[in-house]
């Protein structure tokens, strides 16, 4: 069975159906300025604290393929366009439902441009649970005659490890999560490469920059500083920088939790490749005793 993905939009990223996705696509339409979507989620998007909600890494990339439809040709956009950072906003748990996403141009540029995004329920299309902006720069087919800079180098391989008590949901068996430093056992910062075991959408491989999008949100949970059943980490939005899209089917992460004793805390999340680290991840952190 092959899955075509729709006239209406320029991607064009089809192969064989023979993996489980986080969404199933409904429909997509329009390009240019304006692009909407609607998918039903899947349980490979069930977060580890309530069996009815998400982990918040697939909306995020989510709302990332839906600015990555954008552009035509009164709508440009960088050709080649690395999406350099992408900050998401979480107002809402986003439950396993049917969803609806909506994309805009806000400033069109053939080297840099910006766009904005929301999601929310296809029960409540006006009441956004997430929305992110993203910045688009142009990539160059030749490489610049620029200054080098040093890269972080890639971490070692990792190895497989069950995952605590308590910790449960189709997120965390949709991706592979092999240490290389650190422990789910242990709190405290911690190394690990992942894969996808999904697709984003169905019948669709994920772009480097989605998978980066749909893992970096876990940043707080592989470094959290103590044991998620006894404190509560509720990250209130996602800032992911790219210098340069990851390349292959492995994105590593190291990520380093700091919190203040009134409850404010911080995540800060290195990303890479096979290559060498691509960019980085921060996530701003309400914490409370359960």
């Amino acid at each position: 069975v092959m899955v075509a993905i729709s006239a209406e939009t320029p991607d064009t990223r089809v192969h064989q159906v023979s993996r489980p996705s986080f969404y199933v696509r409904s429909s997509d339409s329009g390009h240019g300025a304006l692009f909407t979507g609607r998918y039903t989620a899947t349980e490979h998007t069930v977060g580890p604290w309530d069996p009815g909600l998400q982990h918040g890494g697939p909306p995020t990339a989510l709302l990332l393929r839906a600015v990555q439809q954008l552009g035509g040709p009164d709508a440009p956009v960088p050709s080649n366009g690395l999406p350099a950072r992408l900050t998401a906003e979480i107002f809402q748990p986003v439950p396993v439902a049917d969803l609806v996403v909506a994309a805009e141009l806000q400033r069109p540029g053939r080297r840099v441009a910006w766009a904005t995004a929301t999601l929310a329920t296809a029960d409540a299309p006006h009441e956004p649970l997430m929305r992110a902006q993203v910045w688009l720069l142009r990539r160059t087919v030749q490489a610049l005659d620029l200054p080098s800079t040093p890269s972080e180098p890639a971490p070692g391989a990792g190895t497989s490890q069950p995952t605590p008590p308590g910790w449960s949901g189709g997120y965390l068996q949709a991706v592979t999560w092999d240490l290389s430093h650190g422990s789910f056992a242990a709190p405290g910062p911690a190394t690990t490469w992942t894969r996808l075991l999904a697709d984003l959408v169905e019948g669709e491989s994920p772009t480097g920059a989605q998978h980066a999008a749909v893992v970096a949100d876990a940043g707080s949970g592989i470094s959290a500083v103590s044991d998620p059943r006894r404190l509560v980490f509720v990250n209130t939005e996602l800032s992911i920088h790219l210098h340069r899209e990851p390349v292959g089917d492995a994105v590593w992460m190291a990520a380093r939790t700091t919190i203040d004793p009134h409850g404010i805390g911080h995540v800060h999340t290195s990303l890479g490749d096979a290559q060498s680290g691509v960019g980085t991840a921060d996530q701003t952190l309400f914490v409370e005793p359960r």
